[in-house]
Parts: C-alpha cells; structure tokens; sequence
C-alpha cells in the first residue's frame, strides 16, 4: 500500500490537523503567533485546492499562563483551568486574526467526553461540525479544559483529534509535533534512529517502539500511535510529521515521503462502532473463557452470558464494560445488557435460565454485537 498510500494523500478531501504545543508555543512561554499564522497558510492553500479542514489546537493553557504572568505550570486544576480560560480566548484570536485576510472564518468547538458518552450529543456535534464545514468555516477544536475534570476528559489532544476524526469521517489525520515523525529508537539518545516512513497503524511492533519504559512514550509517541488506531476505525490514514517545517503540509498534500505515514487494510467500521470506540471510561470488566474469545474476535458473535468467567467493577445497564481474556488482556468493550449484581449472577450460565435466576426475562445477550467492538 506504500506508494498508493502516499498518492492517495494528494486525494484527501477532508483533514484533521491536531497541532501539538511544541509547535504552537513559546517553549510553553505564550503563543507562537509566526507559527500559527504559517500554518494558516498552509489550511488556506488546502481549502483553496478543495479540501476541508478541522484544526484541532494544544496551546490555550500556554497562552493562559503567558497572560497571567506565570512562569511555572500550576499542578492544581483549578489554576490550570483558569489558565485555560483565559488562554483560549487568546488562541481563538490567533486563529482568527491569520485567517482574516483570506476572508476565511473560524469558529471554536469546545468538547468534553460528556459530548460523545452521550449519543445524542456525539450525532449533534458530529451535525455541528459538518454544517461548519459546508458553510466553508474553519472548525478550531479544542478539549473543554475550564470545567473537564481528570475523570472526564479525553486525556489528550492526540485521543481527541482521532475521535473527531472518527465524528467527521475524515480522509487523513495529520499529527504535527516537534519530531520528524516515529523513528526505530530514541533520536536524540541514537544519532542512527531511523525514521520509519510508513508502517501499518495496528503492527504490534511499533508498540515496543513507543512503550511507557522508553523515550519515545514519555516523548508523546504513545498517544499518536493510539490515536492512529482510533482514526483507523473511520478509515483515515494518520501521519505524524514535524509541524516546525514551513513545508510539511504542502508536502503531505504532494505525497512526498514525510513524517510517518501509518496505514489500515481494515474496513471502516458502521458509524455506531465508531460512537462506542469514543467511549474511553469503562465502568468494569468480564473475563471471557477461550470459546467467547474466539466467538467474538473471529466470528462477530455476541457475548452470552455462559462465556463470563469472572466479572468485575460496579456497573449498570448500558454502561460500557471491557471483555478480556483468561490473561487479563482486553480484546473487546460493549455496553452491557445487565448490571454488575445481575451479571455475576448469570455468568456461565445460559441464556435460556436468566428469567428463573433474576425473576425477570431480559435480552439473551450480555453485550449484543452491535454494541460491541473489538480491541485487539
């Protein structure tokens, strides 16, 4: 798929471009307006050839702290989102005073994870931001950091800019940081790190390459190799490509050969697969014993109650549960039919008992496949 992919990149018809901090600040000391404004550039070069756009932007705490005369990032929340707010309004002033002589107009998304948990929220964004889009507007995105708390949020900006993504069904998901993409080992420690061109988003060897234990994960690789599975499920193509370069857009619009180009031969998945792939706070966990496995990550099967072996957590109806196997790996999350009492009640038996042991009759699938994915 090498060359075919990097061609198929002068296609693209819809872009989400997530810029990372490194690239739009100050070394985290305020705003880098020449950056924002080269990269400006380079959306109205892609809009002018036809292509639509959603920019997904880090760097509105920076500008908070800059504007604060803060020299050192508060740990507490509530000073960070302060910084938030009074940097968001900075960086959305940014974005609009580049764009303005184009004559383009921006407008700023605020998302928390309660906008996707809920479905109807997820389909009201999802109509949001393609009525912008129609309407020729530039999307600014960002995570809702003035009233997100840690156990709400998406965790990153990588995580948030697959799932919009995933909400817009994007063409190509483009990474921009401060390293020329996914190299073999750590560059700055290995002056012969290779830098990997192109890679299948879903090779497990590239997760040696980016674990917690080495540079590279504390670098961020972590987040953008699992952004790229993520976008992986709407179809799109991920590059991680270094956002300091004047060039690299208009490169990557040619198909020139840079930053990381990280492919899927995988179909995308229905438009509710893709809802619940957003769902990133299980409520618990049921381990599965080796015919559930095998039922579910090869033959597209529900998850039956006799298949549980052990259950876990304090969940109720509809929440989202893993599926994991007898080693404790995930291989699929769903929402669930019934809850953690009932659930623990039913496991290894079978479907046709569950009137008699809960008193009432219910669905015969613990988790239906159509509320259901697959992880590994």
């Amino acid at each position: 798929m090498s060359s075919n992919a990097r061609q198929s990149l002068t296609d693209a018809r819809r872009w989400v471009i997530k810029i990372g901090s490194a690239v739009l600040t100050d070394n985290g000391q305020g705003l880098n307006k020449a950056s924002i404004e080269r990269l400006a550039q380079n959306v109205i070069a892609l809009r002018e050839d036809g292509a639509e756009v959603i920019i997904v932007s880090s760097g509105a705490v920076a500008a908070g702290l800059a504007r604060l005369n803060m020299t050192m990032r508060p740990s507490a929340l509530d000073q960070l989102q302060a910084a938030a707010a009074v940097g968001q309004s900075s960086l959305v002033q940014a974005y609009e005073a580049a764009f303005a002589p184009s004559g383009y107009l921006c407008a700023q998304i605020l998302l928390s994870h309660d906008d996707v948990r809920s479905r109807e929220r997820y389909l009201n964004a999802r109509a949001t931001l393609q009525t912008l889009l129609a309407q020729g507007v530039i999307p600014i995105v960002n995570e809702n950091d003035t009233v997100v708390t840690d156990e709400i949020r998406f965790g990153d900006n990588d995580t948030l800019a697959a799932l919009v993504a995933n909400l817009i069904d994007a063409d190509l998901l483009v990474m921009l940081t401060d390293q020329a993409g996914l190299f073999n080992t750590d560059p700055r420690a290995t002056p012969d790190a290779q830098l990997i061109s192109e890679a299948d988003a879903h090779d497990t060897t590239l997760d040696k390459m980016v674990s917690e234990g080495t540079a590279l994960g504390r670098g961020g690789m972590i987040s953008k190799l699992r952004a790229a599975r993520l976008a992986a499920r709407s179809g799109a193509l991920a590059i991680i490509a270094d956002g300091r370069e004047p060039e690299t857009v208009g490169a990557l619009k040619r198909g020139a050969p840079v930053g990381t180009l990280l492919t899927t031969d995988k179909q995308p998945q229905p438009a509710r697969k893709q809802w619940l792939a957003s769902l990133l706070y299980p409520k618990g966990a049921v381990t599965l014993d080796d015919g559930a496995v095998r039922g579910i990550c090869d033959l597209g099967r529900s998850l039956l109650p006799v298949g549980v072996v052990d259950v876990s957590g304090d969940f109720v109806r509809g929440d989202l549960v893993r599926c994991l196997d007898n080693r404790g790996q995930e291989i699929a999350r769903g929402l669930c039919n019934y809850s953690a009492v009932e659930t623990r009640k039913l496991r290894g038996r079978a479907s046709t008992e569950i009137e008699s042991i809960l008193g009432f009759g219910g669905d015969e699938e613990l988790i239906h496949r159509d509320n259901l994915i697959t992880t590994r």
